[in-house]
């Protein structure tokens, strides 16, 4: 008697459990409301404008020839402009070295770092302070463009200045 008690109680709770996830009818559809994007403003005015204009008006990456860690004349002249600001108005700035996806993950890790760190160097050797340039490899980690051809290997292959 004790073992029909049991099963029966069983019954009823295993009853109850799949009572409970049976499923419902549910409303598919989803309306969205507000579609606007808000931008943020960014304060300018703690920052010197001539500064402010020669790093904007410079480019921020440096591209580099396959299997080289040997500044471009462009990048030079770009990296002109940064250091006269950083020179006036210093500040950190993080140089982020990339490779294109052929070599292994090792070598790429080191050959980003050599980049960034050429980089490093000219920026240096035009007087700005070492301590405020942070380096940093991703290798090939972050693609800037996806595919292997020429093209996207050309676009990863760089020195990113933030």
């Amino acid at each position: 008697m004790i073992h029909t008690n049991k099963f029966g109680l069983t019954a009823v709770v295993l009853s109850m459990v799949l009572a409970g996830c049976s499923s419902a009818p549910t409303d598919e559809s989803t309306d969205i409301e507000d579609t606007s994007v808000q931008t943020g403003q960014v304060d300018t005015s703690a920052i010197d404008d001539s500064a402010m204009d020669a790093a904007t008006a410079a480019d921020t990456v440096f591209y580099f020839d396959y299997d080289k860690a040997l500044l471009k004349p462009e990048s030079r002249a770009a990296l002109l402009e940064h250091a006269a600001s950083l020179n006036s108005s210093p500040r950190s700035v993080r140089l982020e070295g990339h490779a294109d996806e052929r070599g292994t993950r090792e070598y790429n890790m080191a050959l980003g770092e050599r980049r960034a760190n050429a980089v490093k160097e000219f920026l240096v050797l035009q007087g700005v302070s070492a301590g405020l340039i942070e380096v940093i490899s991703y290798g090939e980690e972050r693609a800037a463009s996806y595919g292997s051809n020429d093209g996207a290997w050309s676009m990863n292959r760089r020195v990113e200045l933030k």
